[in-house]
C-alpha cells in the first residue's frame, strides 16, 4: 500500500497579524513545518502553535528562511554557504527550545520559500544547510524538493531525508518548481492539485509544463495553509488521497 506524509507551513502569523487557519489545518496533516521569526512568525505564535501541534498529535518541524519579513521570505538573498548555515542554527535552535519547555521531539526541518529554491539548485547553500542541521540535531530529517541538491546533501552528510512534492504548484521539465513570478506557477483547480498529487504518490511522475514527464519520488506533500480556500483543500485532498488507498502518516512514523 501506498503511504504518504501530509505537511503544511503553520505558525506564520505575527504581532497583530492573523496569517492561515492553523488550528483547523491540523486536524488533516500529520506534519507541520513552523515558522521561526524570520520570515514569519514571533515567539508567542511559535509557543501557541507548538501547543496546538502536540495537541493534535501532529509532527513537527523548523521551518526556516531568509530574514525578509516584508517578502515573507521569498525573494533571493545574496547570502553566503555560512550566512546560510548560521541562520539555520539560529532558526532551529529558537523553535527547539519551545520543542524542549514542552517535552516534545522535533522530527523535521524544512527551509523556506527563496531559501528552500536556492538549495534546491545551489549545493554550497545545500551543503551548508544540511551540515547546519546535522550539527544541531543529527536525528533530525531534512525535508527537500524531490530530486534537488538540497535532498542530496543532507544524504551526504548523513541525515535521513525526505524528498517533498507540492500540491498547489507546477513544474519545469528540470524537477524544479515553476518560479511564483510567473502565472503559471500555482494550480488552481482543487481536482487537478489531487490528480497530480495522487500521481505523484502512486507512479512518481509528474507532468511538467512544458508537457514532458517528470520521475520523482513523493516521501511528503506539501499543502499551504495561508490562501483563500486552504482548509477546504487540506479536507479534500486527506479524503481523497484516502479513497485512493493512499495511507496518510507522518514520515517518522
Amino acid at each position: 500500500m501506498n503511504h504518504v506524509d501530509l505537511n503544511c507551513d503553520l505558525g506564520e502569523s505575527f504581532g497583530a497579524y492573523q496569517i492561515g487557519l492553523d488550528k483547523d489545518i491540523l486536524a488533516f496533516v500529520t506534519s507541520a513545518n513552523i515558522a521561526c521569526g524570520f520570515h514569519a512568525g514571533d515567539p508567542s505564535v511559535m509557543r501557541k502553535t507548538v501547543a496546538m501541534a502536540a495537541e493534535k498529535g501532529v509532527q513537527i518541524g523548523a521551518h526556516p528562511g531568509l530574514p525578509d519579513l516584508a517578502g515573507f521570505g521569498r525573494r533571493n538573498m545574496a547570502i553566503t554557504p555560512q550566512e546560510a548555515y548560521d541562520l539555520v542554527v539560529y532558526q532551529i535552535g529558537a523553535l527547539f527550545g519551545f520543542l524542549k519547555a514542552e517535552g516534545i521531539k522535533m522530527q523535521h526541518v524544512k527551509p523556506h520559500g527563496a531559501l528552500y529554491n536556492m538549495a534546491a539548485k545551489s549545493r554550497e547553500l545545500a551543503d551548508a544547510i544540511a551540515q547546519a542541521v546535522y550539527n544541531t540535531d543529527s536525528e533530525l530529517i531534512l525535508f527537500g524538493l524531490a530530486g534537488s541538491e538540497l535532498v542530496r546533501a543532507g544524504e551526504r552528510a548523513g541525515l535521513k531525508t525526505a524528498h517533498e512534492v507540492f500540491a498547489d504548484r507546477t513544474y519545469q521539465e528540470d524537477g524544479t518548481l515553476t518560479p511564483r513570478t510567473q502565472g503559471d506557477a500555482l494550480i488552481h483547480d482543487d481536482d487537478e492539485a489531487v490528480s497530480q498529487v495522487i500521481r505523484m504518490v502512486k507512479e512518481g511522475k509528474v507532468r511538467s509544463r512544458q508537457g514532458t514527464d517528470v520521475n520523482l519520488k513523493a516521501d511528503t506533500v506539501c499543502i499551504h495553509g495561508d490562501g483563500a480556500h486552504a482548509l477546504q483543500f487540506a479536507k479534500k485532498i486527506r479524503k481523497e488521497l484516502e479513497q485512493a488507498d493512499i495511507t496518510i502518516k507522518a514520515f517518522s512514523t
